[in-house]
């Protein structure tokens, strides 16, 4: 049952209307930019300024892509920051006049394994956001690398992560209507993930974006990988909130794992709270893994699924 309930979700509601493709034009700003946006980013210096672009090395898995995914620095402008990581920024932006997330990986020198780590992700993320066309996963646009600085360009998500969504949220105060919309969502976006033999390995909270009409995209495909190939990655993915047991023991793992987090996304929404609140990442991760504490989350996810039928 769990590795088919993104499509049993789906066929569950299969009365409900179709989400729009989202538009891809590039001539036109999108309409979170207001006038007084736009001024602003007309003040700021383009892209290629901040770095001399002149030796850019684009990443190029195909002649074919190059020509259709490769950035033109000339056009792309950045605005603030509004997310972090441990070595990652993301910025607003724009990008041939149309407003995008511009993230941006800086690769450090010093350490020979961080570094090919976050280059291997670099790639990967590139090379499956630039094959994924569907209304809830988020749009690539293009992508460059100029050591030590890569960047990934995708269209702009007003309303930020579902996460910062459910914080500003009292516990348990989501409608049911709002939940199995923002579930449906997630559960769609996933079905066609699986579908393309994709398995995420980092679905949480902070990885669903939402727009401007509250729907929701999934997001960070850095630890994704073709399920063929996963089981030759090293070392488990991901977070241990939401991470499966045989992820966090190293066992051999299929698509299910993204169907354990997403049980623990269910949670989310229905309670509004952070998975495994008051532990540490590593208490959180020791009671999943020896203590069997994650597969209580999925009692939410059958009272959801109730709902659906």
């Amino acid at each position: 049952m769990a590795g088919s309930c993104f499509h049993a979700l789906r066929l569950r509601r299969s009365k409900s209307k179709p989400l729009p493709v989202p538009s891809t034009s590039k001539t036109k700003l999108n309409s979170d930019m207001d006038n007084l946006e736009r001024k602003r980013f007309d003040s700021l210096e383009s892209w290629s300024m901040i770095l001399d672009s002149e030796n850019v090395e684009t990443w190029e898995p195909s002649k074919e892509d190059q020509e259709e995914w490769t950035a033109d620095l000339s056009q792309l402008f950045i605005g603030n920051k509004f997310a972090s990581g441990a070595h990652s920024r993301i910025y607003r932006g724009i990008y041939k006049q149309r407003a995008v997330a511009v993230k941006m990986v800086r690769i450090p020198n010093q350490n020979e394994e961080t570094r090919s780590l976050l280059e291997q992700q670099f790639k990967s993320e590139v090379a499956l956001l630039s094959r994924l066309f569907h209304p809830n996963i988020v749009q690539f646009i293009a992508a460059c690398r100029k050591p030590p600085v890569y960047c990934i360009i995708t269209e702009y998500m007003s309303q930020g992560t579902l996460r910062m969504y459910l914080n500003k949220k009292e516990p348990y105060s989501l409608s049911t209507e709002t939940i199995l919309r923002l579930a449906l969502d997630i559960s769609r976006g996933m079905e066609y993930l699986h579908s393309q033999g994709v398995i995420h390995r980092d679905l949480k909270s902070n990885n669903l974006l939402l727009n401007d009409e509250m729907r929701v995209k999934v997001a960070d495909f850095g630890t994704s990988c073709l399920e063929t190939q996963c089981q030759e990655t090293k070392g488990n993915k991901g977070t241990y909130r939401w991470m499966a047991p045989e992820m966090i023991k190293e066992k051999t793992y299929t698509r299910k794992v993204d169907v354990y987090s997403f049980g623990i996304v269910l949670w989310e929404l229905t309670t509004a709270l952070l998975p495994f609140q008051g532990m540490t990442p590593v208490q959180a991760a020791f009671a999943v893994a020896e203590k069997g504490m994650g597969y209580c989350f999925f009692t939410n996810y059958m009272a959801l699924e109730s709902l659906l039928t």
